[in-house]
């Protein structure tokens, strides 16, 4: 089976859970210490192997297309100042990947903005990948292997669609879709039997909460296209794949990693905090300073 190629980012969203700060940058160029929101899903693309990135972006959102551009100007005053150092970190964003820009119209949902990108996977299966979700492998019992790239194996075994799924509490399933799944004989792996978006209390399926990493096939734009607005008047994501059972597999990955959700204001600070202490160059000295906190006059 031809290995997944093409990764689709949905950027269009409004923000609006960051206002004031997203009413004139982008959510997704948010910067989480020293590097923007929708550089970390980027990344984690490139270091499983996908080489085509299409990005669905909407009105105000040029950040995002100038910041994976190349920068001559900016790379030419590095350049002349002797700063090779930061000249090399700028030039590695712009030649990170191969990437492809296409407009969400109106932002109508999650499933909306897959269904726009249709045209660039070109009857692939292909990933999804949501930058609000940062996504930590780092070795230890949780291996090193990205998110997505254990999606992909999954997939490129069954031929299947592949949502990855994390354990929550019961009282938080509404804020997800969760999965109703039997476990299959590989370890993590579910088969999906039905599933529901933002289940209210007592009637989520399960506490199998699906987060923001997707492999996705071809079939999923017809039932995208029949799938009305959903919960919040938006196309879900969900409500598709909901619709697509009746005719494909769909399986679940209970992933190896730990997600930080950056999508609301108190994840991202938690985010920031995390991501800080383990940067290289700036956790030993934020950890001491966070270590020698005195809390009690907060």
């Amino acid at each position: 089976m031809a290995g997944i190629r093409r990764a689709v980012f949905p950027a269009a969203g409004l923000g609006t859970r960051f206002l004031p700060a997203t009413k004139a940058q982008p959510k997704e160029m948010l910067p989480l210490v020293d590097k923007p929101l929708i550089q970390y899903a980027v990344e984690e693309a490139v270091a499983s192997g996908l080489e085509s990135l299409v990005i669905v972006t909407g009105r105000g959102k040029n950040a995002i297309e100038d910041h994976f551009d190349v920068s001559y100007e900016l790379e030419r005053t590095l350049e002349e100042r002797g700063k090779p150092e930061l000249l090399r970190v700028v030039q590695a964003v712009s030649d990170m990947v191969r990437i492809a820009y296409i407009r969400q119209k109106e932002a109508l949902g999650l499933g909306h903005a897959v269904l726009t990108a249709r045209d660039l996977v070109d009857g692939e299966p292909f990933a999804v990948l949501l930058g609000d979700d940062v996504i930590i492998t780092d070795g230890g019992e949780t291996g090193d292997t990205p998110c997505i790239r254990q999606l992909m194996d999954i997939h490129e075994k069954h031929g299947t669609g592949v949502v990855a799924v994390m354990e929550v509490p019961e009282e938080e399933t509404g804020r997800y879709g969760v999965v109703k799944a039997r476990p299959l004989d590989e370890p993590g792996v579910f088969e999906v039997e039905d599933m529901v978006e933002k289940p209210g209390p007592g009637e989520a399926p399960s506490n199998l909460a699906i987060i923001g990493r997707y492999i996705l096939t071809p079939a999923v734009f017809p039932a995208l296209e029949e799938t009305g607005r959903g919960s919040g008047g938006e196309i879900q994501l969900t409500d598709g794949l909901r619709r697509l059972l009746g005719g494909e597999r769909v399986l679940a990955c209970k992933f190896r990693g730990r997600r930080l959700d950056a999508g609301d204001k108190l994840g991202f600070l938690q985010a920031t905090v995390e991501c800080a202490l383990r940067n290289e160059e700036l956790g030993p000295a934020f950890g001491a300073w966070l270590r020698a906190l005195d809390l009690e006059g907060f």
